[in-house]
């Protein structure tokens, strides 16, 4: 599991220990990136997040799920294709859908979110 820290040149995520239902919880909006390796879409959705983590910053938590290395997680939310975005908040899904999307809907959907 990663989490955006903003935008930075070098190394924009890093490595997050914890648990996924605390990480979800929390009051500020949470994107949860479901995606592979070896998808060429979720390359495309990559940067598009770091864009929206760097323009919103702490109003916002963005994580980065590898759905190959958390397959318990990726069935518990009925992961069929990715990218799949989620954004949670105090728990709740409050938008959901598959495949690439823009930075201007993804703030759009976040900025109803964020209190």
């Amino acid at each position: 599991m990663h989490v955006f820290r903003g935008y930075d040149n070098k190394n924009y995520c890093e490595d997050m220990k914890g648990n996924f239902d605390t990480i979800i919880n929390d009051s500020k909006p949470v994107i949860v990136d479901f995606h592979a390796l070896w998808c060429g879409p979720c390359k495309t959705q990559s940067p598009i997040l770091k864009e929206v983590a760097a323009e919103l910053g702490e109003k916002v938590r963005v994580i980065k799920i590898d759905v190959d290395q958390n397959s318990d997680i990726s069935r518990q939310f009925n992961i069929q294709s990715v990218p799949t975005i989620i954004v949670f908040k105090s728990g709740k899904v409050v938008w959901r859908q598959s495949g690439v999307v823009s930075k201007n809907q993804l703030i759009g959907v976040l900025m109803k979110s964020i209190s």
